[in-house]
């Protein structure tokens, strides 16, 4: 699990972002979220990378990209991925979000204005408001969290990831996401993220929804506790060109949980 590895750089603005390209035919984008990498899309990117060319990395702050102090918030990641477009010199790819993933690519949509033959949103940050009260306890305190040894770290991790799935997680694919928030430097990284989280870049968004009119596919973990499912259910009313479908059994980590029925909606959604 732990070989999980991106072996191309993108320089954005002196940041390193790791990144990689898989397969052949039509080009699609996947864009992971929080606290994951695009390591958790892995099954994804098998699969479709049979009948499309697929272009994956890791967000600002992420996994295998620059963790140091710096800005990954949301208001930045659209940035990256507009500059990661222009550097793969992708027309109009489809594109693919999980999470802050499906934030990151609606704000690159509505306010980089780059175009999309058809989108993907898989449990998406979307609708205000959001935030657990883990991430608001951690806004007031980052440098206190920042601070605690490295085992507890771990734990503290550990049990918040378990929370995002249905049922249990596999140690291997456990520890690979905890991997990138240990040690000094991904400890700081996994507050940094909590700490800039803010429905603000959201909302800034959330009012031009309907203006959308590429074709949308919306998938939800129907036992998703952090996202409930009525929130992907209100997307779904103001997105017109949307079709909406939930996943039984899986919750927010069901690119995990269920990846084999993500697949049944997404290929052929992306192949009509």
């Amino acid at each position: 699990m732990n070989q999980w590895r991106l072996t191309k750089e993108y320089d954005f603005k002196g940041r390193c972002v790791r990144y990689d390209i898989r397969g052949s035919g039509p080009p699609v984008i996947l864009v992971h979220g929080t606290p994951w990498s695009s390591f958790n899309l892995r099954h994804l990117i098998e699969a479709l990378s049979e009948n499309f060319t697929i272009f994956y990395f890791d967000l600002l702050g992420y996994g295998q990209s620059d963790q140091a102090p710096g800005d990954v918030s949301l208001g930045i990641q659209n940035q990256v991925l507009d500059r990661l477009i222009e550097h793969w010199n992708l027309d109009t790819p489809s594109i693919i979000g999980h999470d802050f993933g499906g934030a990151t690519l609606l704000r690159t949509h509505l306010l980089n204005k780059r175009d999309f033959h058809k989108i993907v949103l898989i449990d998406p940050v979307a609708l205000s408001p959001w935030g657990s009260p883990f991430f608001q306890h951690v806004k007031k305190h980052e440098a206190a969290f920042a601070g605690v040894p490295d085992y507890i770290q771990d734990a503290i991790v550990r049990a918040y990831v378990k929370t995002a799935a249905f049922k249990p997680i596999e140690d291997a694919v456990l520890d690979a996401i905890v991997a990138p928030w240990t040690g000094q430097k991904g400890k700081a990284a996994f507050y940094r993220q909590i700490a800039q989280a803010s429905s603000a870049f959201t909302d800034e968004v959330q009012p031009h929804y309907p203006e959308i009119a590429r074709p949308v596919l919306i998938i939800w973990g129907r036992e998703d506790v952090w996202i409930p499912i009525e929130k992907g259910e209100a997307l779904h009313q103001m997105v017109p060109a949307s079709v909406f479908h939930a996943i039984p059994e899986s919750g927010h980590l069901v690119i995990e949980e269920k990846p084999q029925e993500l697949l049944n909606y997404i290929e052929p959604f992306l192949a009509s």
